[in-house]
């Protein structure tokens, strides 16, 4: 049940009938026509934005339309009342059996309340987290991961077919620093003193591989050059990196249905069909780019190149995919991966890249617009940095790592649920402050808190109710009196219940999780809010001594309270609990 749904339908069927009558021109759409929460609560329960968005279309004024809706629509039996707005907005007013209504649809609906057929089963690949396999997650990549994660369950409970993918850059020079780096604790491991030049991985993390390597093969690569080592160390790293990065995943939450090797693209055919692909469709030249922006003349040699028209596809420039001496360029791969993609028969494609990726937004959806000829749409979401604190000061780095903190640094501190509920709080392409001290806190100022709150409460009256032996069981819920929910306090709530089914497919549309980070906290506001004018007006307490039937029906609030809290949370990831501690 999608209660503004079903409003707005009841608009557009009015407009469609002012159209017959002759009242509004006929070819008008009604695609922009709204039916929201108003901004402000006092000017009713819902507002339309029909008379504003058609006057222009159909030569009219704002107001002779608005009128013509209020005398149709107020006819109508679950409308109190219509009343125009400024210029032209209608505020309606909802009968309250039908909010009270609400409550019984989510108590029999249960998690199943606010799901979408809007995905009708699409599928959608979810490319995050892609971090190179050559240290532990850092922070940076726990916010990507979070992002990701919280992204693909909200595409699901919206009808998606959602396949989670990490793309495991291990067909580039960083594997080969990697295994570099690792023989030298190989090195280490048999007594030798050794030097991390620049460029290396210093990071504690590769001392246990280095050890191991040691166990695995003796003192077989000591003394030998890199020719009769450097594949296999490269190969056992990389592995060893992954099983690590796994298991980082795994302690965050993050389960993955698929990793994509970018190794199995080089010397299968894959980049050269997916380029040859592109040169079929005449989007392949042989040519020089002009001097790039920023960049002296001095310092940059013209040198002819392969090149992808990508400026045919909405880049600001043509991208090279080979080099003047032959070798693929780094976008190559990535063109060959996309293409894999495409051919794997995915209806959206969504890629989270870290906010140093930003130069390479245009240049990917260029390529998949051009290898799916436009029938495939890619959204790149883009994550800005996070800024840890603690004690009020900068979080220092990990020596572990060698240079950043790690996403087990994180989760370590505060735990998983903290971790990913907080790294929510803030839009996706909004820098984010994450203090250890105020995560932690046992307050409104701490987000997830409260909302966890909210729902421990809810079962904790519960608890008390079965004690006072008030019956509690779901089905007998479901036929409380609920028209004895009639106190505004109560009715804020069930309007913000009534909100989910639309912000659930408004957050799913935009691809913004956070979306239900920020709803999940109204809603836990809401029923605080609720319980603190209980302890002023006895008639709002949820047990109400000697009147069972408004007990219930209180009772019956709350759950469903619980129920859409405790579906919020799994979208983003996050465990509900029932008791605080």
């Amino acid at each position: 049940m999608n209660l503004f749904s079903d409003i707005r339908a009841l608009v557009i069927g009015t407009l469609e009938m002012m159209t017959k009558e002759g009242d509004l021109p006929d070819g008008l759409s009604f695609g922009n026509v709204t039916v929201e929460p108003p901004r402000d609560p006092l000017h009713g329960e819902m507002a339309t934005n029909a008379a504003m968005v058609l006057a222009k279309p159909a030569g009219q004024k704002p107001r002779d339309i608005a009128q013509k809706l209020v005398s149709i629509l107020s006819t109508d039996d679950r409308i109190i009342s219509v009343d125009i707005a400024g210029p032209g907005f209608l505020n309606l007013c909802i009968v309250p059996h039908v909010w009270q209504s609400l409550v019984k649809e989510v108590l029999s609906s249960g998690r199943a309340y606010g799901t979408s057929a809007m995905g009708a089963g699409q599928t959608v690949n979810v490319e995050y987290v892609s971090a190179n396999p050559t240290g532990p997650l850092h922070v940076g990549h726990t916010r990507g991961a979070v992002f990701g994660d919280a992204l693909a369950g909200l595409l699901d409970y919206a009808g998606y077919d959602v396949t989670r993918e990490y793309y495991v850059n291990d067909g580039g020079s960083q594997v080969d620093v990697l295994a570099r780096s690792v023989y030298l604790r190989y090195l280490e491991a048999h007594g030798q003193e050794v030097a991390f030049e620049d460029g290396t991985y210093p990071g504690d993390y590769l001392i246990p591989l280095g050890q191991a390597l040691k166990n695995k093969v003796g003192d077989a690569y000591l003394d030998q050059g890199e020719q009769f080592w450097l594949a296999e160390i490269r190969e056992y790293a990389t592995e060893a990196m992954m099983g690590m990065i796994r298991d980082d995943l795994a302690m965050l939450g993050v389960s993955m249905d698929s990793f994509f090797s970018e190794k199995s693209l080089y010397g299968t055919g894959a980049i050269e069909a997916a380029i040859d692909s592109l040169r079929a469709k005449g989007l392949i030249y042989e040519g020089v780019l002009e001097l790039p922006k920023g960049k002296k003349s001095e310092d940059w040699e013209p040198r002819e190149q392969t090149l992808f028209k990508s400026t045919d596809h909405g880049d600001d420039v043509d991208r090279p995919v080979m080099k003047s001496d032959g070798s693929w360029t780094y976008f190559a791969p990535d063109v060959a991966y996309h293409a894999d993609k495409v051919n794997r028969g995915y209806d959206l494609l969504i890629n989270v890249f870290g906010a140093d990726h930003g130069g390479y937004v245009k240049r990917m959806k260029a390529a998949v617009s051009a290898l799916s000829r436009g029938k495939i749409p890619l959204d790149i979401k883009l994550t800005q940095l996070v800024r840890l604190f603690k004690d009020g000061e900068p979080f220092k780095m990990s020596k572990r790592a060698g240079n950043f903190v790690t996403l087990r640094d994180v989760v370590d501190q505060v735990g998983a649920d903290v971790t990913r509920f907080v790294m929510l709080t803030r839009k996706n392409d909004a820098p984010l402050d994450f203090d250890f001290n105020k995560v932690l806190e046992q307050s409104r100022e701490n987000p997830v808190y409260y909302v966890q709150y909210a729902h421990a409460r809810g079962y904790s009256v519960q608890r008390r109710a079965a004690e006072a032996g008030i019956n509690v069981d779901i089905a007998t819920l479901g036929v409380a009196d609920l028209s004895r929910l009639s106190h505004e306090a109560e009715l804020v709530v069930i309007r913000r219940l009534a909100e989910w089914p639309r912000l659930i497919e408004i957050a799913a549309r935009t691809n913004e999780p956070h979306r239900v980070a920020f709803y999940l906290y109204e809603l836990a506001s809401d029923l605080h809010a609720l319980w603190n004018k209980g302890n002023e007006e006895p008639a709002l307490r949820f047990l109400q001594e000697d009147d069972p039937d408004t007990s219930q029906a209180k009772i019956a609030l709350v759950q469903a309270v619980c129920v859409v809290i405790s579906a919020g949370l799994g979208i983003l990831g996050v465990k509900p609990v029932e008791e605080m501690r």
